[in-house]
């Protein structure tokens, strides 16, 4: 079956609404994906409905609240 425009592919970031977290697609199952913290770790499993391809604002709000703790710890 080919993919459309709202499917995700293998190797592509996905953000998950329900854990509010990425994940790198690492395999496409018909209702949902395995996805894995795309840092590694663990992969779990997201419905299709509740999983989307990662915005801009999807991948730097991790990266800023890690600045932000390190600013108020002095790093």
């Amino acid at each position: 079956m080919p993919a459309t425009n709202d499917e995700l592919r293998v190797g592509e970031i996905a953000f998950d609404t329900v854990t509010r977290a990425l994940g790198e697609v690492m395999e496409i199952y018909e209702t949902h994906y395995a996805l894995r913290p795309p840092q590694g770790g663990i992969e779990w499993d997201a419905l299709r409905e509740n999983t989307r391809r990662a915005t801009t604002t999807d991948r730097l709000t991790p990266a800023l609240a890690e600045r932000n703790a390190n600013s108020r710890l002095g790093v």
